[in-house]
């Protein structure tokens, strides 16, 4: 299958005509393609949002089939009243680094605010709904499946703050590009933070949708009248089955943030995601993040006793690279590249985890990153002390993957009544 990225430059596309879908999927696969929530509501010409001051969040991933944004086309249309816009981690037009955001800013296209809402805790927001005068809050971001990805809290904080200030939550739905499998260990009470501020588990398997549906039943607030948000509306995807990953859809890839530049980078994202806790580089700083793993004392041995084990849907070339920003910078480190075989198959977290247990088997050099206490982010990512506890306790791979079978399990029967998509469910 061939895979692409594409971007989109907010200034080549000022003078675009109205959005020509024909025109903008031509020479893409022919099956139907899957439209988002976006789409949706701007082919009912914003109808859902007449009338009411909006304030969008969103970042460069919010676009239409022509791959313009969604503030730039609702603010060219006047058919929406767009008072204000609110930036995630790496900002409303993307251009901040991890842990990074645009702050609060004037935006030079279509003049309206941007605020920061990076790290933005209900009580924050709150304020800039009311300063702002909000009545309705769209939230528009393309999430990628994990738990510790930190969009899918800042639509939390978000709806936090609209059941205090009273405002519609309107959620654009848009595709789990990872597929709609859940995997991987539950969050336990004592391990919150801002890569998981409630109990869910480390591949949730859902939509940024039904996530809003299940925050809004289990997490959120009660207000003085034993209510949760005034209304939470969800623009639903349409043509989207739950087994599809991102490349089945027919839609195109804008990086949801600056190191996760293609849909391969999504699907092994919620497993190798946990060697940030380590200090190996997880691959920032190279062309393939996250799937360039390694450190300077890793040789050819850690490729082969990973390609022994025949893990599905993945082989693991021996590699060498230098990264230019974060861990090891400017320092040859030797690793792998995780190749994904087949996409269907893969199982990130499981993966990682044998990845893990190898290095540390292999290289007594393996070491959690810095950090008082130490161990405590890989504790934060996988949602408790258990699997750096087994893995101390020399564990085997199966045996800290089997470990959490019964959360995965519990976690699938739970969600199963917020989903609103067909398919595979386990």
């Amino acid at each position: 299958m061939k895979r692409r990225s594409l971007l989109a430059g907010a200034g080549a596309l000022a003078a675009a005509p109205m959005i020509d879908v024909q025109a903008a999927h031509a020479g893409r696969p022919s099956h139907r393609r899957t439209m988002t929530g976006a789409e949706v509501l701007a082919a009912d010409d914003w109808r859902a949002l007449a009338g009411q001051k909006v304030g969008v969040i969103s970042n460069p991933t919010g676009i239409l089939p022509d791959l313009r944004h969604i503030v730039d086309v609702m603010h060219a249309s006047r058919k929406v009243n767009v008072v204000a816009v609110f930036g995630p981690e790496h900002g409303f037009r993307g251009s901040a680094q991890a842990g990074g955001s645009e702050g609060d800013h004037i935006d030079p296209r279509t003049g309206i605010m941007v605020y920061d809402a990076y790290g933005a805790n209900a009580a924050k927001l709150v304020e800039l709904y009311t300063k702002s005068g909000v009545e309705t809050v769209v939230f528009d971001i393309q999430d990628v499946g994990a738990r510790f990805y930190t969009y899918i809290w800042t639509m939390y904080e978000a709806m936090i703050a609209a059941t205090r200030t009273g405002a519609k939550f309107v959620v654009l739905d848009r595709p789990n590009p990872i597929g709609g499998y859940a995997r991987g260990p539950m969050l336990k009470p004592g391990y919150t933070s801002g890569v998981g501020k409630e109990e869910i588990i480390q591949q949730h398997g859902m939509t940024v949708g039904e996530l809003a549906r299940l925050f809004n039943a289990e997490y959120l607030p009660l207000d003085a009248e034993g209510k949760r948000l005034k209304e939470l509306q969800v623009i639903q995807l349409k043509n989207w089955r739950r087994e599809q990953l991102y490349e089945e859809t027919g839609l195109p890839w804008v990086m949801p943030s600056p190191n996760m530049p293609t849909p391969d980078t999504a699907l092994v994202y919620p497993g190798t995601c946990l060697f940030e806790a380590t200090n190996f580089s997880e691959g920032r700083g190279t062309t393939r993040p996250f799937e360039l793993i390694g450190a300077p004392y890793i040789d050819y041995k850690w490729a082969e006793a990973l390609q022994a084990k025949n893990i599905p849907g993945v082989d693991f070339r021996e590699a060498y690279f230098t990264p230019f920003i974060s861990k090891n910078v400017n320092v040859l480190c030797g690793g792998v590249q995780v190749q994904i075989t087949d996409p269907h198959k893969v199982e990130a977290i499981t993966a990682a985890t044998h990845m893990i247990v190898e290095a540390r088997r292999l290289y007594p050099e393996f070491a959690w990153r810095a950090e008082n206490p130490p161990g405590r982010w890989i504790d934060l990512l996988t949602g408790s002390d258990r699997f750096r506890t087994m893995l101390t306790a020399n564990a085997t791979a199966e045996q800290i993957v089997a470990a959490w079978k019964s959360e995965t399990d519990a976690w699938t029967r739970r969600r199963a009544k917020y989903l609103l998509y067909k398919g595979a469910h386990r």
